[in-house]
């Protein structure tokens, strides 16, 4: 019996397989090769020789290193075709460590491109706390305002405008009830925390549903604001071969049919994917999503390879009309996180990658078929 749950476990752990090639792939596969908007720049700018050269005008960045650093972020595309980005920033002249506790605050860049360059267009509640936000990300409501989101050193707040260019104004906390399950799967210090990692996602039912530090599904009924009902465990939590603690920074997304959750252990840079039919139950491993170590996606299309030291945050671009995500963003920085001391040559900055969603849905639906 103990040779047979083995193997169902080596089975389950077994990466996303590609129904046409029957080759085996996983999430990372589908990333593209980068193509630049600028040229590749290697002197004047900041950074490790392992992010050099590269192109500057991919994403958000300050790549003089005059005011920011930036983390979070994710891209919403508003009704005239333009990109905007929602994340945060802090003065470059605080080391990593303190800036996203100290200094950062929640911003807004616009792009004509959704590989960019996105222009800094400043902070988004200058008025509440003096700007303060991390973890910040954007998204549409169903009643098509701009909703705003901000946890980890706030409580998770929500903030809401008629255009993407603001005024942002605070429309509340979030919200959520136990619902029998342990409440520090919702928040710090056994729920009576703050939030931390709450990534929104407007499901196609109607509903919104949350997945914060935990992974755990929470589901509201009642609006962005909740309260929403912690719905399940960790997703992780059954599949004993991975790591259990230090997990971070999820993502989830909604995309040929199913329900996707990507996130990171940080210690060993990996990030796992893993997939549901309706987004509550039944959370199934499909293996790697990406490893620093192992895998490079942020390549260009001249072979040319930024390796960025950490690779965090990440959130997907799923197009509105196709149903398919073209496109990640990640928060990088260039040395390890005690590396930089403000005021230096390192820093941190939002990278887009191109991604092929078409045939990811077409493989994950085939397997999923299976």
């Amino acid at each position: 019996m103990s040779r047979i749950i083995g193997l169902m476990a080596t089975l389950l752990l077994l990466p996303l397989w590609s129904a046409s090639a029957g080759e085996p792939k996983q999430l990372v596969d589908y990333f593209l090769p980068m193509q630049p908007q600028g040229p590749l720049v290697s002197k004047g700018i900041w950074g490790d020789s392992n992010v050099l050269p590269r192109d500057i005008k991919n994403g958000l960045e300050d790549s003089e290193l005059r005011s920011w650093c930036y983390w979070d972020g994710r891209i919403v595309k508003d009704d005239a075709g333009k990109f905007h980005i929602f994340a945060s920033r802090w003065n470059q002249s605080f080391p990593h460590s303190v800036g996203w506790k100290e200094d950062s605050k929640g911003m807004h860049a616009v792009s004509n491109h959704v590989m960019g360059p996105y222009v800094d267009k400043g902070l988004l509640w200058p008025d509440w706390q003096g700007g303060k936000g991390h973890n910040v990300i954007g998204l549409r409501m169903h009643d098509g305002r701009y909703a705003v989101v901000t946890s980890e050193i706030t409580h998770g707040e929500v903030f809401v405008s008629d255009s993407p260019d603001g005024p942002f104004t605070l429309l509340g906390r979030i919200t959520w009830e136990a619902n029998g399950f342990d409440p520090g799967l919702a928040a710090y210090r056994g729920g009576k925390g703050n939030m931390a990692n709450v990534k929104v996602l407007l499901r196609p039912d109607g509903r919104y549903m949350i997945i914060a530090r935990s992974t755990a599904p929470m589901l509201s009924e009642d609006g962005i604001l909740g309260p929403y009902k912690i719905m399940g465990d960790r997703i992780y939590k059954s599949y004993r071969e991975l790591p259990q603690e230090r997990n971070e920074d999820p993502t989830v997304w909604y995309s040929g049919g199913i329900y996707h959750i990507v996130y990171n252990h940080w210690p060993t840079k990996t990030s796992h994917h893993f997939t549901s039919a309706d987004g509550i139950h039944d959370w199934t491993y499909r293996g790697i999503a990406f490893k620093k170590d192992e895998t490079k996606i942020f390549r260009y299309t001249d072979g040319t390879i930024n390796d960025w030291e950490f690779i965090e945050r990440p959130t997907a671009y799923v197009d509105e009309k196709t149903g398919h995500v073209t496109h990640f963003i990640f928060s990088v920085i260039d040395v390890h996180k005690g590396g930089d001391n403000g005021n230096d040559n390192h820093a941190s900055k939002i990278v887009v990658v191109p991604f092929d969603g078409e045939a990811f849905d077409r493989d994950m639906n085939k397997l999923v078929e299976k």
